[in-house]
């Protein structure tokens, strides 16, 4: 397929997704979770040219050069295309970076992979402060690839629970809405939409993924045709799953007092765990 053919695809491909699970409207406030990467650069760059009213907001994690890097990147590619970027710091908001958080509870036998960790302090603080900011939904870069893995991680660990969240978008009232436009394109399709338009963004994994179960199923080679219809399959039962895994009621964390499935939220559990 020529590359202009490839970019109509790709970018009807998104529109198709919009438009089929109601994801948004031109009328949102819309922030894209930003992390200098090919998927959510594309994705920023999509929801600004088909007209959208989007912001970025990124969470900086203080992982050495990486972090670094994917921020300058980041602003680079805000500032020219004329997105307004809200940086959040994991040493602002908790005091340390991810990597010292990470460090402290390894030292305490304490057995959580660094994704888990970073995965549930960027949740909190996406959350926390897309509420600040007023905004109708939060859109992440997750392809048909990353979809696909995280229900591989949810079904291999028996977390059906979880597989019953799948899909485009996600809302509940506690939350902003999460939605996820490239839930039917493939990483190598936004690599190549990215690498067409000349995108300055890494193309590497972190550097704290090396243990993520995430990683390890994206590892294993499993074909495009199988990771399709695993996700086509959980979606076309995903009403028959929320109705045998019904969601637990929304609580208050004791803690922080932001929205919890339990009485204290996973965020405030990893804190209290460093510090004591």
């Amino acid at each position: 397929m020529k590359d202009q053919d490839f970019v109509n695809y790709f970018e009807n491909k998104a529109k198709e997704t919009i438009s089929a699970f109601k994801l948004f409207n031109k009328r949102d406030k819309i922030l894209v979770a930003a992390s200098g990467g090919k998927d959510s650069t594309a994705l920023l760059y999509l929801m600004k040219k088909f007209g959208y009213n989007v912001s970025a907001i990124t969470v900086n994690a203080h992982i050495g050069c990486y972090s670094d890097e994917s921020l300058s990147r980041l602003k680079e590619f805000c500032s020219l295309n004329k997105i307004k970027l809200h940086e959040i710091t994991l040493r602002k908001e908790f005091g340390s970076s991810l990597c010292h958080i990470i460090s402290i509870l390894k030292s305490k036998k304490i057995n959580k992979t660094s994704c888990s960790i970073c995965g549930a302090l960027r949740r909190y603080l996406l959350n926390k402060y897309s509420r600040k900011l007023k905004a109708d939904v939060i859109l992440t870069g997750h392809n048909l690839d990353d979809e696909a893995n995280g229900a591989l991680v949810s079904l291999f660990s028996g977390n059906l629970k979880h597989a019953a969240r799948i899909g485009p978008l996600i809302s509940n009232d506690s939350f902003v809405s999460k939605a996820k436009p490239f839930y039917f394109v493939f990483e190598d399709e936004v690599a190549r939409y990215s690498k067409i338009n000349k995108f300055n963004v890494s193309y590497a994994w972190c550097p704290c993924s090396s243990n993520g179960a995430r990683r390890f199923y994206a590892e294993l080679g499993i074909n495009d045709e199988k990771k399709f219809n695993l996700i086509s399959n959980l979606i076309n039962n995903k009403d028959k799953l929320k109705k045998h895994f019904r969601s637990s009621d929304i609580k208050k964390c004791s803690i922080c007092k932001e929205p919890s499935s339990n009485s204290m939220c996973q965020t405030c559990n990893i804190l209290s765990a460093v510090k004591n």
